[in-house]
């Protein structure tokens, strides 16, 4: 869901990065708007895992500008990108199995009672994490059950949900959230990613090597390779057939060019 009355979100402007003597963002130009899921697909080192680094704070640009609400910002590390309300989950999810739900959900953020020996306040975390996960309408029997008893789906939107939580979350970026998983479980993380985008307005960019899940998944779509954006489509106005046919297109035309 997207505002096209609103300043965008995140735009990126101009992003270059170079390791070494190797180009390996050329000029990326990228736009988020409130509400909005990207899709970010791309061949193997054309420059997405780079680019998302960037974004994320882990690694900073050679020349270009991000943009957060139209305001220029550094984000100089994955701290200050957090600051700016920007949140990331990756594939290995960075769940601790023996946790409880609720104690994941708070990882690194632990609420404490008051006094001098700031002693876990279990109860409170408990009942809070309980409270956000029916908001979002993520259906966990208990809160208090580890994670490693919990479904290849259900660990993912506990995932999703810790690192929304908070308020000022602005825009989370997903790492091939539907890897490895059947349909009921992705249909879970595909209602999850829908509701936050239109309840929370939080936007998100989704990167996927399965074509599949960003028709399933997102409004619009950017194709990443050799280093740029070369297609900026929306989802309901292109298909699975189409993009297929744009990238093995690309792919030839890539080979083509080295081996000229």
């Amino acid at each position: 869901m997207t505002d096209s009355g609103s300043e965008s979100v995140l735009r990126v402007e101009g992003i270059t990065k170079n390791f070494g003597p190797v180009k390996v963002l050329r000029g990326v130009d990228l736009h988020l708007e409130p509400g909005e899921v990207l899709g970010v697909v791309g061949s193997n080192g054309a420059g997405k895992s780079t680019l998302v680094k960037i974004i994320t704070g882990y690694e900073t640009p050679d020349a270009g500008q991000i943009y957060l609400d139209g305001v220029p910002v550094e984000l100089r590390s994955v701290q200050d990108a957090r600051r700016h309300g920007i949140e990331t989950v990756f594939q290995d999810l960075a769940l601790v199995d023996e946790l409880s739900v609720y104690h994941n959900l708070f990882l690194n953020r632990e609420m404490t009672s008051g006094g001098p020996f700031r002693l876990l306040n279990n109860r409170r975390m408990r009942e809070d994490a309980r409270r956000y996960l029916d908001e979002i309408q993520v259906n966990i029997p208990s809160v208090d059950v580890p994670v490693e008893k919990l479904s290849g789906g259900q660990r993912q939107a506990i995932a999703v949900a810790r690192a929304t939580r908070r308020e000022d979350v602005k825009i989370l970026l997903l790492d091939e959230p539907l890897a490895a998983m059947g349909a009921k479980e992705a249909k879970l993380i595909i209602d999850l990613v829908r509701s936050l985008a239109r309840t929370r307005q939080v936007s998100m960019l989704v990167i996927d090597h399965n074509y599949t899940h960003i028709f399933e998944l997102c409004d619009r779509v950017n194709v990443v390779e050799q280093g740029t954006v070369t297609l900026d489509k929306r989802t309901d106005e292109t298909s699975l057939a189409e993009l297929t046919e744009f990238m093995v297109t690309s792919y030839r035309q890539q080979i083509e060019e080295e081996s000229a």
